[in-house]
């Protein structure tokens, strides 16, 4: 969804620069998954490297950028100006820092949906801290199993990202170990339009490796991501391998927890998994159909 692109695009360079959020500047990118004109593009790409480049982002979360690739996700990912975004418990808010801004400076609507007010700690703490920036930020449930919850409408969203959290709902996390990545995948479902996208990243788990692994690892296979999406309805789009690190062996003491930035090792051969980085991930991109 588009909302008078080029317009959209000079307007929010303007308010970031003109709030001394950043220098900002137009930049080229190759490919883009959408079906926008190149104005278009052009407009997008601007709005989406101002969000990121914005220096009211915590040093610490822009100084992970070299692993979590956002621009070249949320391309990807094809997340418009002006769309109404789900991020599936955003934690701290990494990704929010991007996307709110970016959205709702296109005057879309961002929905932060969070298991609890324990998991919504980190978005609240933005909204206080700078309401001008997030103060419109949406708080929504996720999953919602109560009938007292707020949910994110049915058929609202153009898009529902989920960073890193598929393989907590197959290791049963805060459901005494039950696993219910199905639950959630049909509840993301029923949040999006038809057409719609889900952008899902995970740490990808070897299709070889024993799937036991999943329960304990943090690691998830593709196929068992695959299978969930497409249990719930959608249609497989893409992959993109813009968040592989081969380094990543996926075998470690901790799971994925050994490696950066968690680190659950403490300083027993922090310099080797340093030196792999962060965890090999799958980023796929789903539809709900027409």
């Amino acid at each position: 969804m588009i909302r008078q692109p080029l317009m959209y695009a000079a307007a929010m360079l303007s308010a970031l620069a003109g709030g001394g959020l950043l220098a900002a500047q137009h930049a080229q990118h190759q490919g883009g998954t959408g079906h926008a004109t190149a104005p278009e593009h052009r407009s997008r790409h601007g709005a989406l490297h101002a969000a990121i480049r914005a220096d009211t982002r915590t040093p610490a979360n822009v100084a992970r950028d070299i692993h979590r690739h956002p621009f070249e996700t949320l391309d990807f990912f094809g997340v418009e100006p002006g769309d109404t975004v789900v991020e599936i418990w955003p934690g701290g808010g990494w990704y929010t820092e991007i996307l709110a801004p970016y959205v709702i400076q296109g005057g879309g609507t961002y929905y932060a949906a969070s298991m609890g007010a324990g998991q919504s700690a980190g978005v609240r703490r933005l909204m206080e801290a700078n309401p001008r920036l997030y103060g419109r930020i949406n708080l929504a449930a996720f999953p919602a199993f109560l009938a007292q919850e707020t949910r994110v409408p049915d058929g609202t969203a153009d898009a529902v990202l989920t960073f890193r959290n598929v393989h907590n709902w197959q290791m049963g996390y805060q459901r005494e170990g039950q696993p219910y990545g199905a639950d959630a995948f049909r509840q993301m479902f029923a949040m999006l339009r038809p057409g719609g996208t889900l952008g899902v990243v995970d740490h990808r788990l070897p299709e070889s490796a024993d799937a036991e692994r999943e329960r304990t690892s943090g690691y998830v296979k593709v196929s068992t991501v695959r299978r969930l999406a497409e249990a719930a309805g959608f249609r497989f789009v893409a992959a993109s391998e813009i968040n592989a690190n081969s380094n990543d062996t996926a075998d470690y003491p901790r799971g994925v927890w050994t490696l950066p930035p968690s680190y659950r090792l403490g300083d027993q051969d922090r310099a080797r998994y340093a030196a792999i980085g962060e965890s090999d991930r799958m980023t796929l991109r789903f539809v709900k159909p027409e």
